[in-house]
């Protein structure tokens, strides 16, 4: 599992006093009003910044980071991503898991035959779609219910309804 979790982008300066503009990548917005700081960096080298001044409005989170009072200086922020530890995370609820935590389970149906691997997590509005990575395609699954049947981070394992398929999933090859 990632030490840390993503959960914005920053994409523009905003006004002249050194805000900016950042893209949330969390389900929850208001979860910035209560952080007072935030990671940034590549890979595993992460460097803490200060969080103040945080707004949420029409879906973007504005903020200044590592006190910055100036355009120039929130320029030089434009693209960092930001980052929570494990530690800051928000608690999920039963049944529930972060993204980058089910990017590489290996599906199986429920007899344990191996189907594939999940690649990625689409979220295009009604419930989110994994996609799995299968001998001879992609698996485009519906993370519903009845179809994911159990889910297990740690073990990096997922079991799916096979039987549902033809019903709720697309095969590309």
């Amino acid at each position: 599992m990632s030490e840390y979790l993503m959960i914005g982008q920053v994409l523009k300066p905003q006004g002249i006093r050194g805000e900016v503009k950042v893209k949330p990548e969390t389900d929850n917005p208001a979860r910035f009003n209560v952080l007072s700081e935030v990671y940034v960096g590549a890979g595993s080298k992460k460097n803490h910044v200060s969080v103040s001044d945080v707004r949420v409005r029409a879906g973007y989170v504005y903020l200044r980071l590592d006190g910055a009072t100036s355009r120039d200086e929130a320029e030089q922020q434009r693209g960092w991503l930001l980052y929570v530890d494990r530690a800051h995370a928000v608690e999920l609820p039963e049944g529930r898991h972060f993204i980058v935590d089910l990017i590489g389970c290996t599906a199986k149906d429920t007899s344990g035959k191996v189907i594939g691997i999940v690649t990625e997590v689409l979220q295009p509005g009604a419930n989110d779609i994994y996609v799995i990575a299968a001998q001879g395609g992609t698996w485009l699954v519906p993370a519903l219910k009845k179809v994911v049947l159990e889910v297990d981070t740690a073990q990096k394992t997922m079991t799916l309804d096979t039987a549902l398929f033809p019903e709720v999933a697309v095969f590309e090859n």
